[in-house]
């Protein structure tokens, strides 16, 4: 069976690796950027299921990442999280076809049950 692969995108490394390590332990193979850049260079060199994006971050923020990444088959669903969300947000996130926004903080089996979904919605992925 094939392991979705995970990309968590957070300039916060508290919750970047408690987010990670939570996946992880649920059977994800789960990568971490400290940012849209750091993000861009992973996505050109390995293929994601699912991004799980902050929208506020240095050098390219969440918003940006989507603008700039191509829309083809090999896209990652992209889920937004920020803990300052807006109608101004959530309208660019919709526009650029982002799967889902949510606000932080955000519980951990919140954000799987979500993973879940996106990935059985987006790929027909079940978890064993």
């Amino acid at each position: 069976m094939i392991v979705p692969n995970l990309l968590v995108i957070d300039d916060d490394t508290a919750f970047r690796s408690a987010v990670c390590e939570g996946l992880s332990r649920r059977g994800f193979e789960v990568e971490q950027a400290r940012d849209g850049q750091e993000a861009l260079e992973a996505i050109q060199n390995k293929r994601f299921h699912l991004a799980l994006v902050d929208v506020h971050m240095p050098r390219v923020t969440g918003l940006e990442l989507l603008r700039r990444l191509p829309a083809t088959p090999d896209r990652p669903a992209c889920v937004l999280m920020s803990a300052q969300l807006d109608d101004t947000i959530r309208r660019e996130a919709e526009m650029m076809k982002a799967y889902r926004v949510l606000s932080k903080p955000i519980r951990l089996a919140a954000l799987c049950e979500i993973v879940s979904s996106a990935l059985l919605e987006c790929y027909n992925w079940r978890a064993s």
